[in-house]
């Protein structure tokens, strides 16, 4: 490993972004663009459905969790579950084996659910939990940057790379000494960088104007960003590690990514999702960058309570870093 090759193609590379205007506007506006577009668009209760949370709703044999136009949520720990509920995520908060529930007297919603429980279980007992409530907008924050991140590591790798091959340019590069490693392993970091610094101006930028909800520790939101765009940096990579077809790789790269973005948990939440959906969605490695930046933002969690979803990542990166560096090449098309 040579440093001075390895930091020289870094250095070109974000030179190279910095000089493509067009992306570096792009990659700052769009994010902004959709959470601007998200204030109005969501700013008032606009959510038809009813959302109640049950704790241990598998072992609850009740005909009232056969109730249509309301999704049952189950939860084995009633403290997060009161979270849930003081921060507006859920409407009603039951524990049938206790004959009790909980309502959030701040919340139209779940007075109306209550008033709908207690026409068939008048005997309940009720506790208020009340809490600061969570915006769409900040809800929807990790989503929108995850996804903002997913786009720019794809594509900002795989069709680099693409065209480099295309261009002959890895080929040239083939005959210096530069290794595939060095120049690989200075793609990844290169794209990091870039992915990272857009990403932190971008939350910077509009938490000034939307302040937003924030209970975790931002550096661990930062390392969870680094994973997450580290995972999907090498995705990319393995797309196009042989391809030198531009149509072939747009289309490889679509394919990854519009599955994550519409099943990653970055518009609408999994909670009462069938469980076959979930099953799928845990192998999309944004799924666990939102759901982990999202607990951090709106749970404040830690990187030890999120440690799961830290761990998938590695996992996730580790592998598809091996694949891509196997079958890279920098002329051969497989």
């Amino acid at each position: 490993m040579n440093f001075k090759r390895f930091f020289a193609v870094v250095k070109a590379r974000n030179i190279e972004f910095v000089r493509d205007r067009s992306s570096l506007s792009w990659s700052m506006i769009f994010p902004i663009l959709l959470l601007v577009g998200m204030s109005f668009v969501f700013s008032g209760d606009g959510q038809s459905q009813y959302k109640i949370g049950v704790i241990n709703l598998a072992q609850a044999d009740e005909p009232f969790t056969q109730t249509k136009y309301i999704d049952f949520i189950g939860y084995t720990d009633p403290v997060l579950a009161q979270t849930k509920l003081a921060q507006h995520s859920i409407d009603l908060l039951i524990d049938f084996s206790k004959s009790s529930y909980w309502i959030n007297p701040s919340s139209p919603k779940s007075y109306l659910v209550e008033k709908i429980l207690l026409a068939s279980h008048n005997n309940f007992s009720s506790e208020e939990v009340s809490g600061q409530r969570i915006r769409y907008l900040d809800w929807v924050l990790p989503g929108v940057l995850g996804m903002n991140m997913m786009f720019s590591c794809l594509f900002g790798v795989g069709y680099v790379i693409v065209r480099y091959r295309k261009n002959s340019v890895l080929k040239r590069l083939k005959a210096t000494p530069l290794t595939a490693f060095e120049f690989v392993s200075a793609q990844l970091v290169s794209r990091l960088i870039i992915v990272m610094a857009t990403s932190s101006i971008v939350y910077a930028g509009c938490n000034f104007f939307f302040d937003f909800y924030m209970l975790g520790r931002y550096i661990d939101l930062f390392i969870i960003g680094v994973l997450g765009a580290f995972s999907l940096i090498t995705l990319g990579l393995l797309v196009a590690s042989r391809s030198k077809s531009e149509e072939l790789t747009g289309g490889l790269l679509n394919f990854a990514s519009w599955p994550m973005m519409i099943l990653s948990g970055v518009w609408f939440s999994l909670e009462g999702a069938p469980p076959l959906l979930q099953k799928i969605a845990d192998f999309l490695p944004l799924t666990h960058l939102v759901a982990g930046a999202r607990k951090i933002i709106t749970e404040g969690a830690t990187l030890t309570d999120i440690s799961y979803h830290v761990v998938v990542l590695i996992i996730m990166s580790i592998s598809f870093l091996l694949l891509g560096a196997y079958f890279f090449s920098w002329n051969e098309e497989r």
